[in-house]
């Protein structure tokens, strides 16, 4: 408080200096230790308070309540519209669950009668904190349903990025996201590039060049929520990395859990399936992307086997799987599988659909999904494909892949 009445930065950081004595000296930033004072002077506060992690591993929001309930107060004898914004990182439900019912009760009035909250998560990296708010990806604004945030998209107007007004749940979300991928990539390159120098590869000459493809490997390829990977192709090789890191005694605690995290995915749709009690089961997809017959290590011959061992048989309907038509590793792979794998497959979806209580959609072409959504009438379905026609189906009850029912 005291370096900043003064003009001087409390912290190191490029310009920040020379911005904060400028604005003091011309009078537009000053400090005080008066929430009172300091909201009834304003027309917005912003909420830049620690967040520190506990021993338990969640975060502290001592400092939040606090501030919060400060703010409220002060909100109680304002006659103008205040606006509170949050910046410091809290855990998504932090808005509606906490923060707002705070404020309702400290102010004596509800959200949106003489004050608006926000949730406006910072994306700043310290000791470059003046050039990342100055030119970020995009500013995020959590409102509430029907409040277009106008007072901070005017605020933010000189920023060039986009300005996206979404749910407080959302904008609490991202923040988390963007920390823990930036650490999944640190450890990915730091496990992956130590098997390789220890196989005598310059590892970060391979990934420069791994780098360079920007279609699948740094791109949002394979970053939605989805189910389980399988095929031919990725549980094998990850294997066989991890065989090499083995081979060299080298430690890769993080990608030696890719297999079981893939595993727990289908643990959880098989879950949501036995809960609901014995009943017919139609699935729809078995190999393990659409427009193949691939079936080599998919999640969803995986799912049917498990199916199988609890008792289920379900009908299975693929367009692009004929028995007749399965040869070598994969017709091996599917014979040592599910044996009786073709007494299981039917001809088209309604035939799946016939007499079936609980649906799952692994995968579905375009062609069929007509069908589909004709023959669904009560059943429960699982959409492990993320289908926005089934979701807004009437007459089901839908449980889609990572909406609040799948959590």
């Amino acid at each position: 408080m005291a370096a900043l009445r003064a003009g001087r930065s409390p912290i190191a950081d490029v310009a920040l200096g020379r911005i904060i004595a400028d604005a003091v000296a011309a009078g537009r930033l000053a400090a005080t230790s008066d929430a009172a004072e300091a909201v009834a002077a304003t027309d917005i506060s912003f909420i830049s308070v620690g967040t520190p992690g506990t021993p338990r591993g969640d975060l502290s929001l001592q400092a939040v309540d606090q501030v919060a309930a400060e703010i409220g107060r002060a909100l109680r004898r304002k006659t103008t519209v205040h606006s509170v914004v949050m910046r410091s990182t809290v855990p998504p439900g932090t808005a509606e669950e906490r923060v707002i019912p705070i404020l309702a009760r400290e102010s004596g009035r509800p959200l949106g009668e003489g004050w608006q909250y926000y949730s406006n998560p910072e994306f700043l990296r310290e000791g470059s904190s003046v050039q990342d708010f100055n030119a970020p990806p995009f500013t995020l604004i959590g409102a509430a349903p029907g409040d277009d945030a106008a007072v901070l998209s005017e605020l933010y107007g000189e920023i060039a990025a986009p300005i996206h007004v979404l749910p407080y749940r959302i904008a609490e979300s991202v923040k988390y996201l963007g920390n823990i991928y930036h650490a999944v990539k640190i450890a990915f390159a730091n496990e992956a590039g130590g098997v390789l120098a220890a196989h005598g590869v310059d590892a970060r000459e391979a990934f420069r060049l791994f780098y360079e493809d920007r279609l699948l490997n740094i791109s949002t390829a394979y970053l939605s929520p989805g189910f389980a990977f399988g095929g031919s192709c990725l549980p094998k090789d990850l294997r066989s990395f991890l065989a090499l890191a083995e081979a060299v005694e080298l430690p890769t605690p993080f990608l030696a859990q890719l297999l079981p995290s893939n595993n727990a995915i289908i643990e959880r749709a098989l879950a949501a399936v036995v809960a609901r009690g014995r009943q017919r089961v139609s699935l729809f997809g078995l190999a393990f992307k659409p427009g193949t017959d691939d079936l080599r290590e998919s999640p969803f011959v995986t799912l049917a086997e498990r199916l199988l061992a609890r008792g289920f048989e379900p009908r299975i309907f693929d367009r692009s799987v004929t028995m007749a038509r399965l040869t070598g590793s994969n017709r091996a792979y599917i014979d040592r599988e599910i044996p009786h794998l073709e007494a299981l497959m039917v001809g088209t979806p309604a035939e799946a659909l016939a007499g079936s209580a609980v649906t799952i959609i692994g995968h579905l072409g375009a062609t069929d999904l007509p069908a589909l959504t004709d023959g669904l009438t009560d059943q429960f379905v699982l959409d492990l494909a993320g289908l926005p026609e089934l979701a807004r189906r009437p007459g089901i009850s839908y449980q889609g892949l990572y909406g609040k029912a799948w959590a």
